[in-house]
């Protein structure tokens, strides 16, 4: 089941109308208000959750929050649907715990493939190359415990930010480009979203704190760890 979280009663519709027809379960809500009056009547949690950030009353990013600081909703991934297309809100959202966003107007079948990676990657269903430790330069990532150390200290990451450092890690020494990490990571090809990827790149790099110094750009190329 997915929830669509949309005050605009067409988008709603339209979302719920396409998801259906694709083989999915969809519910859609006006607001924050009525998502959680729903999660408290039922014991059973959405695969994933597409919320609006401009909404009457709580915004898309109070009711992200509140979904990140409850114990049974922190891991149902949630995709931001928004109209807002600075880096600073894109930034803020990610912040927030989001796994992805989908900017405004947006095509159906471009919200259809970013819902199926989304859900591939939180659900595992991309294999793993057996190794359990990656590390470099006092950054550690081990994807058996899903756990990223810096110089020992934990750091809070969301999976899409998790997922780039993994591939990077795994790939050190060698240039990652932003399409191929688009494609891994995110599990689509569109040109003109590359800007995904630097904005998580940016995220991650201050999460990490001193650590995301590895993290070197290779200018119109795209990253890679040094070796």
């Amino acid at each position: 089941m997915i929830y669509c979280v949309e005050d605009d009663k067409s988008i709603r519709e339209l979302v719920v109308y396409s998801l259906e027809n694709t083989g999915f379960s969809a519910m859609g809500f006006e607001n924050g208000e009525k998502l959680f009056d729903r999660l408290g009547e039922t014991e059973e949690l959405p695969e994933l959750i597409l919320l609006d950030i401009m909404m009457p009353g709580d915004d898309g990013l109070k009711v992200l929050r509140k979904l990140r600081s409850r114990a049974r909703t922190k891991d149902v991934p949630v995709i931001l649907l928004t109209a807002r297309d600075t880096e600073f809100d894109k930034v803020t959202g990610l912040d927030s715990g989001a796994d992805d966003y989908v900017t405004k107007p947006f095509g159906i079948m471009e919200l259809i493939s970013r819902i199926k990676a989304v859900l591939r990657r939180s659900t595992g269903a991309d294999a793993e190359d057996g190794c359990d430790v990656y590390s470099a330069f006092g950054v550690a990532l081990n994807t058996k415990k899903h756990k990223v150390t810096v110089d020992g200290d934990e750091v809070e990451l969301t999976l899409k930010e998790f997922e780039v450092l993994r591939l990077l890690l795994k790939n050190r020494g060698a240039v990652i480009t932003r399409d191929v990490l688009l494609e891994q990571i995110w599990g689509y090809d569109y040109g003109g979203e590359t800007r995904t990827v630097d904005v998580h790149i940016r995220t991650l790099r201050r999460k990490l704190g001193e650590g995301g110094s590895i993290i070197k750009t290779v200018r119109g190329v795209g990253y890679r760890i040094e070796d």
